[in-house]
């Protein structure tokens, strides 16, 4: 009877034993020494990565910055389209286009023929069947000038503008639109429009 009871004893504390072991490593009792080492290993890594995850801080997304006008010399000259140029100077706009490319036209900003605070826009256009040139002056709106829109009948076109340096309070437009066939005509432009770096309208010019 002595013998039986001491048997069951150490029967106890070697299920006991055991037990504690499948509950450390989370294997099987009789895994190799090797398993259990890799499953400690992948338990450290996988603690490791968690924390570098919850330390690196969240970049934020880089807002995108509108344009604003290209700003020029007085007199430097920028070439829209072979043929087609503009320029300023205090004065106004000037530009040459491919049918009279050697004689400059102008359009003064300090005649009166514009009211500099307020806003508006104006427009001159030549056409030679395939394409039409298209540019003004814009003037008075609050804020920064950053792009121009102009409704034509073939589309919108988007155009680029140009300014002095020293922020005049005016600056000039510009764009090229390839006409369709049949879609010339004298109210080929509807609308212009010039909006500022918000998105709001800097200044409108409607035809139609």
């Amino acid at each position: 009877m002595k013998r039986t009871l001491k048997f069951l004893a150490c029967a106890a504390v070697v299920a006991a034993v055991a037990g504690t072991a499948t509950a450390a490593y989370a294997v099987p009792a009789k895994a190799p020494h090797a398993t259990v080492a890799q499953a400690g290993t992948a338990q450290t890594q996988a603690a490791s990565a968690a924390k570098v995850r919850a330390s690196t801080p969240l970049r934020p997304t880089a807002k995108k910055t509108a344009p604003t006008p290209r700003v020029v010399a007085s007199g430097e000259h920028v070439t829209a389209a072979p043929g087609f140029e503009l320029w300023l100077t205090a004065e106004g706009k000037y530009w040459t286009t491919p049918s009279m490319p050697d004689e400059p036209q102008f359009r003064s900003v300090v005649d009166g023929n514009i009211d500099r605070n307020a806003p508006g826009a104006s427009m001159q256009a030549e056409g030679d069947g395939s394409r039409v040139y298209l540019s003004g002056v814009y003037y008075g709106g609050k804020g920064t000038a950053s792009s121009v829109e102009v409704e034509t009948a073939d589309g919108t076109v988007h155009g680029k503008l140009i300014e002095l340096p020293g922020k005049p309070g005016w600056g000039a437009w510009y764009a090229v639109a390839d006409v369709k066939p049949g879609s010339g005509s004298w109210d080929y432009v509807s609308r212009v429009t010039v909006h500022d770096t918000k998105g709001k309208i800097y200044a409108q010019l409607k035809l139609r």
